[in-house]
């Protein structure tokens, strides 16, 4: 799962995949599945060569009784290019028809010498003219919707925040500023990220790409919801998923940062244990994860509670986290 995750947060990957999925929606769904193409009134030169053959040798039958020369070289032209060689093999295998009758309209198709004989206008249609037309419409179609997906799966959050209900909030950027760890330990931090959730965000879900300072992949970290409370929209989030992935480990790290009234839910409490260990959120609280090769201090600058109808502090109308990652090694 965070191998999956870490291909699709980048761009060229999921395009690719888009592309993939557009061209077997649009060509073989499609295309070959939902609208095939069908011919209907083709030219004998689109059949293929046993049908010409029949055809020539029905063309011979035909012309023994007519004997009109411009029908032969109708006919010919009909069947097109191979007509000479399919003669040819006729000639050679005449099966049940009369070798003179072969013959003499070989002869004729070859040595008569006619005026330019108007070719028969090709009624070759393909069925529902505009079918084609709609058919790349349709795949033009879905490629910008597939493409619109990849927008919004790459941009959910600031999308989520564009759709949260009421006007959005501003941060404050001096409660907010990013505190200088570099005191607290021997070597600065590789990474400091913030991170905001306001109440309607219901796509809330931040990742964060951890680099060396040589642009080498570490890791991942990241914040999204964990657990909500009540029903209708927007949803009222009680806990949230804090969590570190280290390339260099088998498992990701994960803490579950909860509203009061979750963690003091002995029921809701031990149902979110599963997902990480229970921490209760209050004004700068500090998470700490650790992996072999990663530490991360989620601290939590600022929150304020939701007031609905739901129980008191149940609910977080914001949440602001800021994430300090440092490397082990």
């Amino acid at each position: 799962m965070d191998a999956l995750r870490e291909q699709l947060n980048k761009p060229l990957v999921v395009g690719i995949a888009s592309f993939i999925v557009g061209l077997i929606i649009g060509l073989v769904v499609l295309g070959w599945w939902i609208w095939p193409v069908e011919w209907t009134d083709a030219a004998p030169e689109h059949l293929r060569t046993e049908f010409k053959e029949i055809y020539l040798r029905m063309a011979i039958d035909s012309y023994t009784l007519n004997q009109d020369p411009v029908f032969v070289q109708q006919r010919i032209n009909e069947v097109g290019d191979e007509a000479t060689e399919i003669l040819a093999d006729i000639e050679s295998n005449p099966e049940n028809q009369d070798q003179d009758s072969i013959d003499v309209f070989t002869a004729v198709a070859a040595g008569e010498e006619l005026g330019e004989v108007p070719e028969e206008a090709e009624p070759v249609a393909e069925e529902g003219a505009g079918l084609t037309t709609v058919l790349v419409v349709i795949c033009i179609v879905g490629v910008v919707i597939i493409g619109g997906l990849v927008v919004v799966f790459l941009l959910r959050d600031q999308i989520g925040g564009l759709l949260s209900s009421g006007e959005p909030q501003e941060i404050e950027t001096d409660e907010e500023e990013l505190v200088d760890y570099t005191p607290l330990d021997e070597e600065p931090p590789i990474a400091q990220f913030m991170t905001t959730y306001n109440l309607g965000n219901d796509l809330y879900d931040d990742s964060f790409s951890i680099d060396s300072q040589s642009g080498e992949f570490l890791g991942e970290c990241g914040v999204g919801i964990s657990e909500t409370v009540g029903v209708g929209e927007p949803k009222r989030v009680t806990a949230f998923e804090v969590w570190l992935f280290d390339k260099n480990d088998i498992q990701t790290v994960t803490q579950v940062l909860m509203s009061e009234h979750a963690f003091l839910d002995e029921d809701m409490k031990q149902r979110l244990e599963a997902k990480g260990e229970p921490i209760l959120a209050e004004p700068g609280r500090e998470l700490l994860l650790e992996t072999a090769t990663l530490r991360l201090v989620a601290r939590v600058v600022d929150m304020i509670y939701g007031e609905g109808a739901a129980p008191d502090e149940s609910f977080f109308d914001r949440m602001t986290l800021e994430l300090v990652v440092w490397s082990k090694a």
